[in-house]
This record gives C-alpha cells, structure tokens and sequence, in this order.
C-alpha cells in the first residue's frame, strides 16, 4: 500500500479539527435522535442538505442511527437491517429511496 505525502504540523492540526467537529455533529445528532427532538425522517433531510453539517450526517452509518433511536438497540437495528436486505456497512448517504423508505414505514413515528 503507497504511503501518503508527508504533512505539515498545521495542515495534520486542521485535519484533527475536522475530524473532531464531525464526531461532535454526529454525536448531537444521534443524541437528539435518542431523546426524540428529531426523527428519522427529520435526520435524513438535514444529511440531505448542501451544507458542511449535512454532509457530515450523510456520513453516519445506518445501524448506529436505528441504535440510536429510542426503544432500538443493538439487536433489533442489525436485524431490522437484516430483513430489508441492508449492508450494515450502508452509510445514510448510500440509501437508496426504496431503502429509505422502507425504513421511514419501520420506524414510523
């Protein structure tokens, strides 16, 4: 495997400042889910948007978001997953719209 280019101390910096402000917009985001201020259907427009926060959350991995939501845990999510055919790797970028919606009827509010 090629080795990347070297960086400089402030890009490596910046790059951890990037990397720590995304973990932080997720981790609000599935916090937000878990005390239901949002709901699935709320979350997948916000990763829809064109915005730095929205590209964040396209990001999130389907199966810590199902864990996420109240009354879902590690079973029933992965399993959920399971009988609509969907990879556990999915990210909600990567959903189709039958896979989304799919998952709106699921976990209907």
């Amino acid at each position: 495997m090629p080795v990347p280019p070297p960086q400089t101390p402030e890009s490596r910096a910046l790059a951890l400042e990037k990397a720590a402000v995304a973990r932080r917009v997720r981790a609000v985001a599935k916090n937000r889910l878990k005390m239901g201020s949002v709901t699935l259907a709320e979350l997948f427009d916000e990763a829809d948007a064109k915005t730095q926060d929205g590209e964040m959350l396209s990001k999130l991995k389907i199966v810590s978001v199902l864990e996420s939501l109240p009354g879902v845990g590690k079973v029933r999510a992965r399993k959920t997953m399971a009988e609509l055919e969907i990879s556990e790797t999915r990210r909600v970028r990567g959903l189709g719209a039958n896979q989304r919606k799919a998952l709106l009827e699921k976990f209907r509010d």
